[in-house]
């Protein structure tokens, strides 16, 4: 899916199509676009990680450093606590008992010092120098069928490059129950203490697994009889609606087999390569008509409304009448009156979501 816009160059991808932007006198003359603060923004997202001559990094944040202890998949050096924070309480408390029965050393620095040592992350007081963590190689991760859990999802992200977008994407993964995370090793952004911190710790605990071969990845999961989704923000010339690629809203699609749901690089989706290795595309259709330039979402914000409409319908969550009825009276099981419904064409459902709900 690509974002609202993208800063930096003369042209820009919207729906599919390149469309030229005139450069602006400030740029002519070599100035960034948006002056100086721009210019911190970016590089603060996108400035590469400082490892010390150990090859250590500094993870910052409370709930990344306390999910690091508690994973115990990294090699910490050194615990960062800012000084004049009287009695220290809560998950403060907690981190410091860690670090003291794993014997780390734990310093005190005032907030300046971690101000520079994190390059004005928010920090919230709390450092960790740590070893790095690395995507895990796909043939870790163990084989998995079809058979073995039909409502299997693995979410697959080409190319991703900006820290927070997939710091965002990897703390809804990991909230709405998604099973397995995987990153193209090409062009994609390494998992940084800036990933930590957007992701609220959550990258601590998940395993990521990359490969060096999405296409050819993908193409062998579908062999297997799993459902490859790729994504797309809206129809451009590449994918018209009489494209032999079916194309169907996230509302529509009907979870009844193992799904692997593919996201694209910010600016530019999908690869043709791995587009063309999808069974279908699912989209986000908008509320209203929207003017050129806005008919997409971020990235992030458009992976975390894919994956709900397709977690919601996880068995043994209930739906909205059968939560109600069972904070009503806990105690009595519901029935749900829907029963399954036959897709049409492999993760399409065979009628509007309306009609499923009502069970006809």
């Amino acid at each position: 899916m690509a974002p609202l816009a993208a800063f930096g160059g003369a042209t820009w991808r919207c729906c599919g199509r390149l469309l030229k932007r005139p450069f602006s006198q400030a740029a002519r003359r070599g100035e960034r676009p948006g002056g100086e603060e721009l210019s911190r923004l970016l590089l603060d997202d996108l400035a590469p990680t400082q490892r010390s001559a150990g090859g250590l990094e500094l993870l910052f944040g409370l709930s990344p450093c306390l999910l690091a202890l508690r994973a115990s998949r990294r090699r910490v050096a050194r615990l960062l606590l800012q000084a004049g924070r009287s009695g220290l309480q809560g998950e403060r408390a907690e981190l410091l008992r860690a670090a003291e029965a794993r014997d780390i050393p734990v310093v005190r620095p005032r907030r300046q010092k971690l101000d520079v040592l994190c390059r004005y992350q928010v920090h919230q007081g709390v450092c960790m120098e740590v070893s790095p963590l690395w995507p895990r190689p796909w043939a870790e991760a163990g084989e998995a069928g079809p058979g073995d859990n039909p409502q299997q999802l693995w979410l697959v992200l080409e190319g991703l490059q900006d820290p927070r977008n997939l710091g965002a994407i990897l703390r809804s993964a990991h909230f709405l129950g998604v099973d397995k995370v995987i990153t193209s090793q090409r062009n994609s952004c390494p998992l940084t203490p800036v990933v930590s911190k957007a992701s609220a710790g959550a990258m601590e605990v998940m395993d990521v697994f990359s490969t060096d071969d999405l296409a050819g990845f993908l193409q062998a999961k579908a062999q297997q009889g799993w459902l490859v989704a790729g994504t797309v923000g809206c129809l451009g010339p590449e994918i018209s609606p009489s494209s032999e690629m079916p194309v169907t809203s996230c509302l529509e699609f009907l979870w009844d087999r193992p799904t692997l749901l593919v996201l694209g690089n910010e600016g530019s989706g999908l690869s043709p390569e791995v587009r063309a290795s999808c069974q279908l595309l699912l989209t986000i259709l908008p509320g209203r008509q929207l003017p050129r330039g806005l008919e997409s979402l971020n990235v992030s914000v458009a992976a975390g409304i894919l994956l709900h409409s397709i977690c919601s319908q996880r068995k043994g969550v209930p739906a909205e009448g059968e939560r109600k009825q069972l904070l009503q009276d806990p105690q009595e099981p519901s029935a749900s009156s829907a029963g399954p419904r036959v897709a049409q064409h492999p993760g399409r459902s065979s009628g509007s979501e309306k009609e499923r709900q009502d069970g006809g």
